[in-house]
């Protein structure tokens, strides 16, 4: 019960419109991730515990959080890039983690945003670690290349989510069009199920490696990653300038090999409308001597998010509190 009325009095402040009051009041701030089983939600868990410094916490010259005094983050289980994107245009979201493709189509209402309104409250914090693009295969799928995809049960995940943009620009890249698959629209976790049970073929995931449910798969059912080179990748890298040539090393998922693919940056993004001191302190907080033994020891891709990368690939304005930390290190982005 005691479970219970927490989630539930949390459930009610987050239902109230966020505002920012005075140093000491308890304050929530929202991160938008992704489902369970991919990169996003536990980074975003990990973000969220090294900044929040609610009442009673450890003061940040003893090593303890450096974030906004008062101030809580959630890291909240959402559908990923898009939702994100669609979240804090809206207000339903104070923050979130998106692809930098799908931030810069957002912002300038381009690409797979052609015809909608800009998503103008965008706003970004910092770029966070390359997501690679994972196509995993039941082994007996026969499945060793892009084009073996052709006639497969595929999943490229649901609607709302960058996974599936970036999926149909692969296959696009590749001359496959959807029709040429028996594609599905579910998540990784459904998809992963799927696999085992013999009823899916391959499914494709965006995510920082290792990505826990494609290791826990790779356990105890035999997996292949498809690769994403040749010819069709140098194009795809070409053309859409926010991909980048990547590779998922040996031995990061089972025995697998190294394979080559292309990936994508993971950017912290937040609404326009949040206080310009908050975003300041956050930011700092986010690349302070604290949060870095935190980032270091937790998640693998927690050792990639780092101040000197933190502006690159942002296609989005910076938000005026995080432009004024940047500048106070000497760090300017075009």
């Amino acid at each position: 019960m005691r479970v219970f009325f927490t989630i539930l009095g949390i459930s009610l402040l987050l239902s109230n419109p966020f505002t920012f009051g005075q140093a000491q009041e308890l304050r929530f701030f929202r991160i938008g991730t992704g489902g369970i089983a991919g990169t996003y939600y536990p980074i975003g868990g990990m973000i969220a515990h090294a900044i929040s410094n609610p009442p009673g916490s450890i003061p940040c010259d003893a090593g303890g959080s450096c974030g906004p005094p008062g101030l809580i983050l959630i890291a909240q289980s959402a559908n990923g890039s898009v939702a994100n994107v669609n979240g804090i245009q809206q207000g339903k979201l104070e923050s979130g983690f998106v692809q930098s493709d799908i931030a810069y189509w957002a912002y300038s209402g381009s690409g797979t945003f052609a015809g909608e309104p800009p998503k103008l409250k965008l706003r970004a914090i910092a770029n966070l670690y390359p997501e690679s693009i994972h196509i995993v295969a039941h082994k007996d799928a026969g499945i060793r290349r892009v084009k073996d995809l052709i006639g497969k049960r595929v999943s490229i995940d649901e609607l709302g989510s960058g996974t599936l943009i970036d999926a149909e620009l692969v296959l696009e890249a590749y001359g496959i069009s959807k029709d040429d698959l028996d594609i599905e629209y579910i998540k990784p976790t459904n998809a992963i199920k799927r696999i085992r049970n013999r009823q899916l073929d391959a499914f494709f995931v965006v995510a920082g490696y290792p990505a826990r449910s494609i290791s826990e798969l790779a356990n105890d059912t035999e997996i292949v990653l498809v690769p994403i080179n040749g010819p069709e990748a140098d194009n795809l890298v070409s053309q859409y300038r926010f991909f980048t040539r990547d590779s998922i090393p040996a031995n990061i998922y089972g025995g697998i090999a190294e394979v080559e693919t292309v990936s994508v940056g993971a950017q912290w993004l937040v609404a326009s409308s949040v206080d310009d001191e908050t975003v300041y302190q956050i930011t700092r907080s986010l690349w302070s001597q604290n949060s870095r033994r935190l980032l270091d020891s937790g998640h693998v891709k927690g050792k990639h998010i780092s101040l000197q990368t933190a502006l690159d690939g942002v296609a989005v304005p910076l938000h005026p509190g995080s432009s004024r930390y940047y500048a106070e290190m000497g760090m300017t982005s075009e």
